[in-house]
């Protein structure tokens, strides 16, 4: 598979991640009635429904990421060449923002305007760090031990970890960064993407020292929705 290719896969993955995060998200506060339970019900299960449709169709071009702290993950155990992560990374955080006003404009809203969604504290950064190192365990200890199952658990996992963080889970530096950009239901103000993002970083490499040690066979490809052979990064 040539570069074109995954980081297009990358780029578009991303950026349809998005648009049904932040689409839902705006569906759901307008016909939840102010019951915000409802609203991050109806969020968390089409983030996840999205997630896994999106990791089936887009793993085996480009692993299906979607999220700089797998990528570096990957690369980190060896199933990406280090050449390969700041491309990744770029297309992720592109698409993501490309998502953002992709769902905006379904809603009639502006392509891009600040949140003013507060969240921020030791417990929010807490809860990234909590679901990241999930994820991130979720996704080695699935890809080493049964990988056909891995979009489901992952899709799976991300929907859980809505309702049992208070952050609802971002788990993902791009998403952070674009959700920014939001001042709807899945926003976050401008002021606290770095803690989270931190936390995040942190959150997944704590993840991948332990879960390698857990899981001591490595991969057989560089996966973590779809087969992607190590040579097909060669090109």
């Amino acid at each position: 598979m040539t570069r074109s290719r995954r980081l297009v896969a990358e780029g578009l993955g991303t950026a349809l991640l998005l648009a049904v995060v932040i689409g839902s998200g705006i569906m759901a506060e307008r016909l939840s009635g102010g019951n915000v339970a409802i609203a991050l019900l109806a969020n968390a299960v089409s983030t996840g429904a999205g997630l896994v449709a999106l990791i089936l169709m887009l793993g085996t071009v480009s692993g299906a990421h979607f999220n700089p702290v797998v990528t570096l993950s990957e690369a980190w155990q060896k199933n990406i060449p280090a050449s390969e992560v700041l491309p990744y990374i770029g297309v992720q955080i592109i698409g993501a923002f490309a998502g953002v006003a992709a769902a905006h404009m379904m809603f009639g809203e502006p392509a891009f305007f600040a949140s003013e969604h507060i969240r921020t504290g030791a417990a929010q950064w807490w809860s990234e760090f909590v679901a990241t190192f999930g994820l991130i365990a979720v996704i080695i200890g699935c890809s080493r031990s049964r990988p056909t199952l891995t979009p489901f658990a992952v899709a799976a996992y991300i929907t859980s970890a809505y309702w049992f963080t208070s952050s609802t889970s971002f788990a993902n530096p791009a998403v952070t960064l674009a959700r920014a950009a939001s001042n709807t239901f899945a926003g976050i103000r401008p002021a606290d993407t770095p803690g989270f993002i931190m936390a995040q970083l942190l959150g997944g490499a704590t993840a991948t020292l332990i879960f390698c040690w857990l899981y001591t066979a490595p991969p057989k490809n560089a996966t973590v929705g779809g087969t992607v052979a190590p040579s097909d990064f060669a090109e």
